[in-house]
């Protein structure tokens, strides 16, 4: 899993609520069952005028030459909501997408952002509407900064802080799975196993 530490990237404004995983990406473009070839696919509903032919909608966000390169995107309440589909992720991940900023995630949305190293980050709308109005000014020029170290979000010069659970902010930072997570207390899962096989020899 690639390591989340520090970001500075372009941040698209997608301030929509309660965009679900199947506007992330429709069921019927996860013809794939790896995790790759799913960026084309990526909020097809709104990038595209017609998805089957991939007629690009200009008046998206993501298709605008001020927001070429986002990796970071800005949105509402309740991102990630709807079908618990991993797919969305893989998308994001694949399309370029390192964090997204939001009021609010969807449980499982935001378990499989982490587990796929996408930097969830919940912020209020105050704050969201500040960094929006900023970003939006001058796009390429105004990016956003992120510090996972010091739990901040940095736009024009103002620090916003947000809270992460010290397991995900490890998994993030160091770039592990929850099987490589787990695989760290290898000594202390030894010594158990070996204990259990001398108190229970017959298992």
């Amino acid at each position: 899993m690639q390591k989340f530490s520090t970001h500075t990237g372009v941040a698209a404004p997608i301030l929509r609520d309660n965009v679900n995983t199947d506007m992330v990406i429709p069921s019927k473009e996860m013809r794939r069952v790896s995790k790759t070839g799913l960026a084309e696919g990526l909020f097809a509903p709104w990038r595209y005028l017609n998805a089957a032919a991939r007629e690009i909608d200009p008046n998206f966000v993501l298709n605008q030459a001020e927001y070429r390169d986002t990796s970071i995107i800005i949105s509402g309440s309740n991102f990630g909501c709807g079908s618990s589909r991993e797919h969305a992720v893989w998308a994001l991940k694949e399309f370029g997408i390192r964090a997204i900023i939001a009021e609010g995630f969807g449980s499982i949305f935001f378990r499989n952002c982490v587990h796929n190293g996408i930097l969830p980050i919940k912020l209020n709308r105050q704050h969201i509407d500040n960094i929006v109005a900023w970003v939006a000014a001058q796009p390429q020029q105004n990016q956003v900064s992120i510090n996972l170290h010091d739990k901040y979000v940095l736009a024009k010069d103002k620090r916003y802080h947000f809270a992460v659970e010290g397991s995900d902010q490890e998994m993030l930072i160091e770039g592990l799975d929850q099987i490589a997570v787990t695989l760290k207390l290898q000594t202390e899962i030894d010594a158990f196993n070996a204990k259990d096989r001398e108190s229970r020899p017959w298992v």
